[in-house]
C-alpha cells in the first residue's frame, strides 16, 4: 500500500513539508484506541534470535532508526511499533535553534537518494529531554553536537552540556562531528581536535555512576589517514563505538537534476561508499570496537552487506522514506531466514 498508494503521493510535496505532516499523522492515528497495537502486530517481529548484545544492552533487533529522523523525540514511542529496535534522536544541541533556510531537503528519485542542509534544526536538549521522561522501555540514542553559533574552540562546552543534561534519558551517545551542514563541524574529526573532544567526554563518563555507552559518527569522505587516526583514537580512549557513516559531499555517478544541490547526500548512492568505510574499519582496527551500518539502506541485502561487513547493528532513514515501514520487517524476516542458514 504504501508504495503504490502513499509514496506516490507523498512525494508530490515538498520533502520537509511530508515530514512533519506525516509525523502528525501517525501521533493523532496512535491515539486511537487499538491503533498502536494493530501497527506492532503487523510489523514487529519478536524473536530472540534477532537480539543483539552490545555495550552492556540489549538491542531487540538490529536494526535501528538513524538519527535526524525524530530530532526532537516527538515520535520514538510511535516509530518504534514499526518493528524497530532501537531509535537515535537528535542530533540535539543546548540551544534551540532554526537551522538553515528553506527550502533546505531534495529528493532525487531517480537515484533514491536525499540532499539536505538542515543544519541540525532542532528545538533544544531540554525540550527533548521533557519528553524522554515518557519513554516506557524504547532503546534511545541520544546523538548530540554544538550550536551553529559556539565557535569549535568552544564546541567541547556544548557536547559536555548535553551529556550531562541527556544522561539520564538515553541508553547510548552519539557523539556528531561529521554533519556537512554546519559550517566547520567537520573540522572536530581532525586528530587533536577529535582527541581532546572524545577524552573529555570519556573522563566525564567515568565519574559517572554507570557510565554509558559513547560512539563516535564518522563522514563517509574521510580519507584513509584518517580513518587510521579515529580507530587509533577509539581504542586508545575506549571509546565504545563507530557508527559509519553520515552524509557524503560526493555526487558521483548521479541521475538527478538536484544533484548539485549543497549538502549531505543520504540513501541509496551511500551505499557502497559506507560499506567500505565499515569494511575498512573493522579489519584495520582488527574487531576492536563495534560498528553501526548506515548508508543505503534500502533492501534486507543492504542490511546483510553492512554486517557481513563488520557492522554489528544498522540504521536507516532514507531507506524508511522510499521503501515504508514494511521494510524493517523485511530486513528482520531475512535475518532470521540467514540465522536458518
Amino acid at each position: 500500500m504504501y508504495k503504490l498508494l502513499l509514496k506516490p503521493l507523498f512525494f508530490l510535496f515538498d520533502p520537509e513539508f511530508v515530514h512533519h505532516t506525516v509525523f502528525k499523522l501517525i501521533k493523532l492515528s496512535n491515539k486511537i484506541p487499538g491503533i498502536s497495537n494493530l501497527i506492532r502486530s503487523i510489523f514487529v517481529i519478536k524473536d530472540k534470535r534477532l537480539e543483539r548484545h552490545l555495550f552492556g544492552l540489549t538491542f531487540p533487533n538490529p536494526v535501528g532508526l538513524a538519527a535526524g529522523f525524530d530530532k526532537d523525540a516527538k515520535l520514538y514511542h510511535e516509530l518504534s511499533n514499526f518493528g524497530f529496535g532501537f531509535i537515535e534522536i537528535g542530533t540535539l544541541t543546548p540551544k534551540p535553534q532554526d537551522g538553515n533556510p528553506k527550502k533546505r531537503m531534495f529528493r532525487l528519485t531517480e537515484d533514491k537518494g536525499l540532499i539536505n542542509r538542515l543544519g541540525f534544526n532542532n528545538e533544544g536538549v531540554e525540550s527533548a529531554i521533557n519528553r524522554l521522561k515518557k519513554n516506557k522501555g524504547v532503546l534511545i540514542g541520544g546523538n548530540i553536537g554544538k550550536n551553529k553559533t559556539t565557535t569549535n574552540q568552544n564546541a567541547i562546552k556544548d557536547y559536555v552540556y548535553c551529556f550531562n543534561m541527556l544522561f539520564d534519558y538515553v541508553d547510548y551517545f552519539v557523539v556528531n562531528v561529521s554533519s556537512p551542514n554546519t559550517p566547520n563541524l567537520r573540522e572536530l574529526q581532525d586528530r587533536s581536535n577529535l582527541q581532546r573532544l572524545l577524552s573529555t567526554l570519556s573522563n566525564l563518563n567515568q565519574t559517572k555512576d554507570q557510565p554509558k555507552p559513547i560512539l563516535l559518527k564518522i563522514a563517509p569522505d574521510l580519507s584513509e589517514k584518517q580513518l587510521l587516526d579515529i580507530v587509533e583514537i577509539v581504542t586508545n580512549l575506549n571509546i565504545d563505538g563507530v557508527i559509519a557513516t553520515n552524509t557524503t559531499l560526493s555526487r558521483v555517478n548521479l541521475k538527478s537534476s538536484k544533484k548539485n544541490e549543497s549538502g549531505g547526500l543520504s540513501g541509496l548512492p551511500l551505499k557502497d561508499k559506507s560499506t567500505d568505510v565499515i569494511k575498512f574499519l573493522h579489519k584495520k582496527s582488527k574487531n576492536a570496537f563495534p560498528i553501526i551500518g548506515v548508508g543505503g539502506v534500502h533492501r534486507p541485502d543492504d542490511a546483510i552487506a553492512k554486517l557481513n561487513a563488520g557492522a554489528s547493528l544498522v540504521q536507516m532513514y532514507t531507506g524508511f522514506i522510499y521503501e515504508g515501514p514494511g521494510i524493517v520487517k523485511r530486513i528482520n524476516k531475512a535475518l532470521l531466514i540467514r540465522e536458518k542458514t
